[in-house]
């Protein structure tokens, strides 16, 4: 297992990581208008993306890497995009966004996967990726419950 591409994996879950974090921050308020009930859900999926964003910046450190600490250029295209496409939304713009953030769960699981996949990661990463693997499942089901939710 090599050092240099260790570190190139975690980079990019870092990225996607800062992805993640500039895309909950883009969420508005009116979205917790709608859904006040989900609010403290979403904080606790906020708090827990800066807890891996750190757990990665970490990781890199410790195998003497520099921390690519900034979100990647895909991710901003699809804010990007995202605003575009909102700008002409008609109807419901929280729905839209929720949907925006599964899309955007969904895209990290499969990320995340790929990592833990390509058998780059030492021991140490390995296991800190598998559970923040874990909680991305478990903050893509919530939003899918959301969805479930809004739908009603």
């Amino acid at each position: 297992m090599n050092n240099e591409q260790t570190i190139s994996v975690l980079n990019d879950l870092l990225q996607i990581t800062n992805d993640r974090i500039k895309g909950f921050e883009k969420v508005e308020g009116k979205v917790w208008e709608m859904y006040p009930d989900i609010k403290d859900e979403y904080d606790r999926m906020i708090s827990q993306s800066k807890v891996m964003k750190n757990e990665l910046i970490n990781l890199i450190t410790e195998k003497n890497g520099v921390p690519q600490d900034s979100p990647s250029i895909a991710g901003a295209i699809h804010r990007t995009w995202i605003d575009i496409k909102n700008s002409f939304t008609v109807g419901n713009l929280e729905n839209s966004t929720l949907e925006n953030v599964v899309f955007g769960e969904k895209a990290a699981i499969e990320a995340y996967q790929n990592a833990l996949d390509t058998g780059e990661l030492c021991e140490k990463s390995t296991k800190i990726v598998g559970e923040q693997l874990r909680n991305l499942k478990d903050s893509y089901r919530q939003f899918k419950k959301i969805e479930e939710y809004k739908k009603e």
